[in-house]
């Protein structure tokens, strides 16, 4: 046994809003600037949908992820060395522009300087790519634009599986919001499909980068990853993915996603694992068995074994600690109601999610029921069967028995705890039905409703010994003008003076802001200007010495 740690999340998909406040913190992060407009390293997509890009979920399309062969090995869906060597100029299996989305801003100069008329002035969509007039058609989310799934459900891969019946009843039953990242996989396809070795998975935390040196654009790490969370930036030709703010977590900050994050839904925290036992657990015949494999990997913190394996291995003593108090393992081992999204990837996905139960709630109230009642409760679950199956398509590989145990746990501390608040009385029996006892549900409760800011992100800061390993990882954020950050565009231009983004000062980002360029020639929006840099058209012109 050989002991790693790996940084995890868990969302709870019942507190989800669709706000897409985590989007736009992170895009302001991380993808605002030329070459990364269409990129989205955090998405909120609605489900039933198609997501973003469209039809991620196709992998008979796409070829990403791992398939296991007759002798029981794993080999990357789209191929091996020479697969790749043999289409390394020339990738056929990757996403266009049609299917992420053409970005687009408005020509906001047109409010603030068109002259008096009759008419109301139009600020006109301009596409980010070309600078030219376009007309809308899709986003990275236009399942919710279209205020339903009507539109774009006969795409949806997963209600492709289901029969037509299905399908026709599915939108009136279930709908619910699904935020994704990248995965930061034990398993990473992405990173065994690189063929230049750029893609990295950090030995400390686990979390999988791109080195932009190394990186030579052939994308195939696009085309590797099943959840299509690789992404490439057309002006420096390399390839970009979601980092999990690691600046923020080597210094014990949450992502920014889950700083920002309006409904609290997001857990952050440490796992112990046994990396000796990926690859079995990955290989394992039948797909329903993928999630308790992966499960089984996971050690248990508190386990002297497992403790004393992991001083051994030299994981830090206050990691170990940050593990113990991890939500991520009460979570995923302890209450076990989250779940990994679509473990028939193999790559053994580290970002969870808890399933929504609202919607069930919704339907059994709006039958003119008791949706609180446990009775009711569990009824429903056990016929609706709709949109559990499309839940376990999406979880558990088509397994519907741990959804609707993690749903039927949900629902229990709901009706438990509804007793609690109201009437002061503590059913055991509601908690004894789905296997755990009172005092289980209202810790479960405390940390999926109320818990604090410590402990939903339990994050050990980076160690000073091993600062060597962690300084500039060459995220494409580095410098100014060095490997990813582009420069000035036809809608904005980089302001401020090249600053290293080190582990300890990541809130110069701050410094970097952009600053709109109107269409009108020799002016800058004071508005957006930072009052960093000398932007063309603010200042005179100094004269020549």
């Amino acid at each position: 046994m050989k002991v790693m740690a790996q940084m995890s999340m868990v969302m709870n998909l019942d507190k989800c809003i669709g706000c897409h406040t985590c989007s736009v913190t992170c895009k302001q992060a991380w993808t605002n600037r030329t070459g990364m407009e269409y990129v989205w390293f955090n998405n909120v997509e609605t489900r039933p949908g198609v997501g973003y890009p469209r039809g991620y979920q196709d992998q008979e399309k796409w070829g990403g992820g791992w398939v296991r062969d007759k002798r029981g090995r794993l080999r990357l869906r789209s191929g091996g060395r020479l697969a790749k060597l043999m289409r390394i100029f020339s990738n056929p299996k990757l996403p266009g522009m049609d299917d992420y989305y053409e970005p687009w801003t408005y020509d906001y100069d047109m409010l603030v300087n068109a002259p008096s008329g009759e008419h109301t002035p139009v600020a006109r969509p301009k596409s980010l790519i070309t600078g030219k007039d376009m007309k809308i058609s899709w986003s990275a989310n236009w399942d919710d634009d279209l205020g339903g799934s009507l539109e774009t459900m006969h795409d949806d891969p997963i209600l492709k599986k289901m029969s037509e019946q299905v399908e026709a009843e599915f939108q009136k039953a279930f709908m619910f919001y699904l935020p994704r990242i990248c995965e930061h996989c034990l398993n990473p396809s992405c990173v065994a499909s690189c063929p230049s070795g750029a893609m990295y998975k950090r030995e400390e935390d686990g979390i999988v980068l791109v080195d932009q040196d190394a990186c030579r654009g052939w994308r195939m790490c696009v085309s590797g990853c099943p959840y299509k969370k690789v992404y490439f930036n057309h002006k420096t030709g390399k390839a970009e993915k979601c980092t999990m703010c690691y600046p923020r977590i080597e210094v014990g900050l949450p992502t920014v996603c889950s700083e920002t994050c309006v409904g609290r839904l997001r857990y952050l925290g440490l796992v112990l694992y046994d990396v000796d036992r990926v690859a079995e657990a990955a290989a394992v015949e039948d797909e329903h068995e993928l999630l308790d494999a992966q499960r089984s990997i996971i050690l248990d913190p508190n386990d002297p074994a497992v403790v004393e394996a992991a001083r051994r291995d030299g994981i830090p003593e206050d990691w170990i600690e940050a593990a113990q108090r991890s939500p991520i393992h009460k979570l995923i081992q302890k209450y076990r109601v989250a779940l990994p999204l679509h473990p028939e990837y193999r790559t053994m996905p580290m970002v969870w999610y808890i399933p929504p139960l609202s919607p069930v709630v919704d339907v059994v109230t709006g039958s003119g029921n008791d949706g609180e009642d446990a009775r009711t409760l569990f009824a429903a679950i056990d016929k609706l069967r709709i949109p559990i199956g499309y839940l376990a398509e999406m979880f558990t590989a088509g397994d519907v028995q741990p959804v609707d145990a993690s749903l039927r746990k949900l629902a229990a501390m709901r009706s438990y705890m509804r007793g609690v608040n109201l009437d002061d009385e503590r059913d055991e029996r509601i908690a004894h039905a789905v296997g755990m006892t009172g005092a289980e549900i209202e810790e479960m409760y405390r940390l999926l409703a109320i818990a604090k800011y410590e402990e939903r992100y339990v994050i050990p800061a980076a160690h000073a010994e091993r600062a060597h390993e962690l300084e500039e990882m060459a995220c494409s954020l580095d410098y100014e003008d060095g490997p990813g950050m582009g420069g000035a565009g036809p809608f904005g231009e980089n302001s401020g003076y090249p600053t290293p983004v080190a582990v300890e000062n990541f809130h110069v980002l701050a410094d970097r802001q952009t600053a709109d360029r109107p269409s009108t020639p020799g002016r800058v929006n004071l508005l957006n200007w930072d009052g960093n840099g000398r932007p063309g058209g603010l200042f005179p012109p100094e004269a020549e010495k």
